[in-house]
């Protein structure tokens, strides 16, 4: 199988201001000369982590999904990240799966961060995603999921091989609690033996809170294969190895025994 070309965004976000939100990644996403497969921008990257839903929130054929459609096309890469949306009367904090074709895929953020209130606004998911990129399996998630290994766990079965190559988790994640944001994913990538891809913001959000980024790439065993520094808006292209996955997954085969604690 190939390998697999990220682009990770990490940038400050404008408070609730959905058009400046979309001016600023429109001219990020327009000089990418590195061709990647998937750009990941972060968590409510039109809004920023509010829990005031009923001001921005947008229906799933809002101007949103039409612009994730619109640059998923013009650069022919998939584009992600979760956005607020409202459906049937209920708020979600949705993750979008973009392709370039304009089919895209959805998941809804599982658990709700209550510290926050933000179970109070939006409704929870039910449902992990799994979609495709290059014969790579990948499972997007969203910043407050990564506290939770169940709902992270990966698998593995004779019929079906594993459950997923690479998980992606896009995030508000607070500066002060950026050394848990690190070991986490780091962990994530060991007891799963796959790449994690941490997208995190930077700046302040209009409460006072502040966000580090420290966005990585996170191989099977460990190491981060990203550049980007905290508190620095940047950009950078990461590749992952599939060779280096799948050998690893051959060399050392923790998953044959994940069976034995389910």
């Amino acid at each position: 199988m190939q390998h697999l070309k990220v682009h990770l965004v990490q940038t400050p976000l404008f408070w609730e201001d959905i058009d400046r939100n979309l001016a600023m990644f429109s001219e990020k996403l327009a000089p990418i000369d590195s061709a990647p497969d998937l750009v990941v921008l972060p968590e409510t990257f039109t809004t920023g982590f509010t829990q005031e839903p009923r001001t921005v929130a947008e229906p799933m054929e809002g101007k949103t999904m039409q612009w994730m459609q619109e640059k998923a096309a013009a650069g022919q890469f998939v584009l992600t990240g979760s956005i607020v949306i409202k459906e049937k009367g209920q708020y979600y904090n949705r993750l979008i799966w973009m392709p370039p074709d304009g089919h895209y895929a959805h998941y809804d953020k599982r658990h709700l961060f209550t510290f926050a209130g933000e179970n109070k606004e939006y409704s929870p998911g039910s449902k992990r995603l799994v979609v495709q990129l290059k014969g790579w399996k990948i499972m997007p998630l969203i910043c407050y999921d990564l506290r939770f290994p169940i709902w992270n766990r990966n698998s593995y079965s004779e019929a079906d091989g594993f459950g997923y190559d690479c998980m992606i988790n896009v995030a508000n994640w607070p500066a002060p609690r950026s050394h848990v944001w690190r070991i986490l994913l780091m962990a994530r990538a060991l007891e799963n033996q796959a790449y994690v891809i941490g997208m995190n913001r930077i700046g302040a959000d209009n409460n006072q809170i502040v966000y580090s980024g420290d966005s990585a790439v996170i191989s099977p065993k460990g190491d981060n294969l990203s550049q980007l520094l905290p508190n620095q808006e940047a950009e950078e292209t990461v590749v992952m190895p599939r060779c280096e996955l799948d050998a690893f997954r051959d060399k050392f085969r923790v998953w044959a025994d994940w069976g034995m604690e389910r």
